[in-house]
């Protein structure tokens, strides 16, 4: 399949009037920030916990958080940190540091030190931002006395409450929060609210979006060590840009989107955050998933749409009282991060009445490279196709330079203006996962004959079980029809007999039984002989990671 041949088969797909090779013209991220704050200036950008914020509002904040960072030399080089849950500090910061040229780096708050310690020293963070709360102020405080970190700015947390909820949270959450000020480290911390105080004029600075690093966005911790990928502003704003193309249901200016996922997890990132602002929607911001206030606030604050992982979907359906709360509001979901179960697809959309469709992307692509139609007939366990300007081809496992015909599997390779220009400071990293200018993902997957893209599962999952190759995501599918499973993750164990098997970890719904036997009974219809788990073990709660996706790190180490 040569990219100079007649339309690719999966063009048939596209949304009326949406050609696949429509050019995007590369924008810096802060120039679309800015375009959304002149047009939607009286709306309201973000809610959190009450407290909401206007475009306009937050043009200002942005500027003048711009404004201080700049004063504090940081500008076109630099690396600033990000520490933080979804907040509005966390859209303040990431757009001020853009506007300086400076580069954002993404941390996750529940990081142990030496993790940070080793994400800090790699990307060559100069500056931290995070809130007073004890749980990330005593870690970036322990950071900057071990001479890891140069310097923090740290804001308040009960200043973008409501009021109210600022005097509660004193009164009641009071120990929560770090007497920061009395730091042995003082000298090296500034307060947002002084980083802020000024007029907000302009960070006169030439981004050239095609080259300036907006984003590093660490990768691949359970694959070795984490890798920064570079993602560009072109990079990103072309991949919101394609969202916007393709998400044909949505009108700008309108929307409420619920930010469940965290900011600092690419697909949130993107989906919520950039296309959000983009879209001149309002954010909801949640700064903790907890299903029951989050399907409260689904009734109460009626967003349209809502970006989330298969176990959110998953955990919403197996509320005991999911018939009793109102999700009519909802008009588009999207599933990433892993795949989405057509059962539970079916079984969200019958109960919300919502389009849910799954796509598919990584760290190094921005990430959405594919999706499913938003119109038409939905393809359960099909990533959809690729989105405009954007290919993508299968290699042989044993040959990546080799392409595999259509519906034959392989390696999934992508190329497209969205995938990032390389590994920071890994030349031999970028290498590895370059093939013919296409990025090589890891999953292994096909194409079928109308073009939507299958994934079989990733390489590093796949199962040698006496010579064959058995893929955990097939099993996992099957099991997930026995009516009773919740959850299920299924990874390889060794096997005498066999070399490798693999092993069922299950989780059943509230109130509902099984034992292995009746379910290895059930699988003989569904899945081969060599597919069939050796072992089956019942556990309260799977292993998930930040974002929600079922992880299956731990389980290994474990078995």
């Amino acid at each position: 399949m040569q990219e100079t041949s007649a339309p690719y088969p999966w063009t048939q797909h596209y949304p009326p009037g949406l050609a696949w090779d429509k050019i995007y013209p590369p924008r810096a991220l802060p120039d679309i920030f800015d375009q959304s704050v002149a047009t939607y200036s009286k709306r309201v950008c973000s809610e959190f916990l009450g407290r909401t914020i206007t475009y306009g509002e937050m043009g200002q904040l942005v500027d003048r958080a711009a404004r201080g960072l700049a004063d504090m030399g940081i500008g076109k080089g630099s690396k600033v940190g990000l520490l933080l849950p979804n907040t509005p500090t966390y859209i303040i910061f990431y757009y001020a540091i853009l506007k300086t040229g400076a580069c954002v780096v993404n941390f996750n708050p529940l990081y142990t030190i030496p993790e940070l310690e080793y994400q800090i020293g790699d990307s060559e963070t100069e500056l931290m931002i995070t809130l007073d709360l004890k749980m990330m102020f005593d870690k970036v405080e322990a950071l900057i006395e071990k001479g890891v970190l140069e310097r923090a700015v740290i804001a308040n947390f009960s200043a973008l409450l409501p009021s109210v909820k600022s005097f509660l949270f004193k009164m009641v959450k009071g120990k929560e929060v770090a007497k920061w000020r009395k730091s042995p480290q003082i000298a090296k911390i500034s307060s947002a609210e002084q980083v802020m105080c000024n007029g907000g004029d302009r960070v006169e600075i030439e981004i050239d979006p095609v080259n300036d690093l907006a984003v590093l966005q660490y990768t691949g911790g359970t694959t070795g060590v984490p890798k920064g990928a570079m993602l560009t502003h072109a990079n990103l704003s072309i991949n919101v840009a394609q969202i916007m193309d393709w998400v044909t249901n949505l009108e700008p200016g309108t929307e409420r989107i619920l930010g469940i996922l965290p900011f600092f997890h690419v697909f949130a990132m993107t989906t919520i955050l950039n296309f959000g602002v983009a879209h001149g929607a309002e954010l909801l911001l949640v700064p903790k998933f907890e299903l029951d206030d989050t399907l409260k606030l689904i009734g109460k604050r009626k967003p349209t749409v809502m970006p989330g992982v298969p176990t959110i979907y998953t955990a919403m359906l197996n509320h005991p009282k999911i018939k009793s709360f109102d999700l009519s509001s909802l008009k588009f979901c999207i599933s990433g991060g892993a795949g989405l179960p057509g059962e539970i697809r079916k079984q969200f959309v019958e109960v919300s009445g919502c389009k849910l469709i799954e796509g598919y992307g990584l760290s190094e692509t921005s990430p959405m490279a594919t999706a499913n139609p938003v119109e038409g007939v939905p393809r359960d366990g099909s990533i959809g196709v690729p989105v405009p300007g954007t290919v993508v081809t299968i290699r042989s496992i044993d040959d990546p330079t080799v392409e595999m015909p259509l519906t034959e599997s392989g390696e999934i390779c992508i190329k497209g203006p969205q995938v990032m220009p390389g590994y920071w400071k890994r030349p031999e990293a970028t290498a590895e996962v370059t093939v013919d200018g296409y990025f090589r993902t890891g999953d292994v997957g096909y194409i079928a004959e109308d073009g939507f893209i299958y994934i079989v599962d990733r390489l590093k999952d796949m199962i040698i079980a006496s010579g064959f190759k058995v893929y955990p995501r097939q099993v996992e599918e099957a099991i997930y029809r026995f009516p009773a499973v919740e959850e299920v993750t299924v990874i390889g164990i060794p096997d005498e007999y066999r070399g490798e098997a693999p092993k069922a970890f299950i989780k059943l719904k509230d109130g509902k039984t099984a034992t292995a036997e009746e379910i290895l009974e059930f699988l003989k219809g569904e899945i081969s002989k060599i597919e069939q788990p050796a072992e089956i073990e019942f556990r309260d709660e799977l292993p998930k990671t930040m974002i929600g996706k079922l992880s299956k790190k731990e389980l290994r180490e474990g078995a």
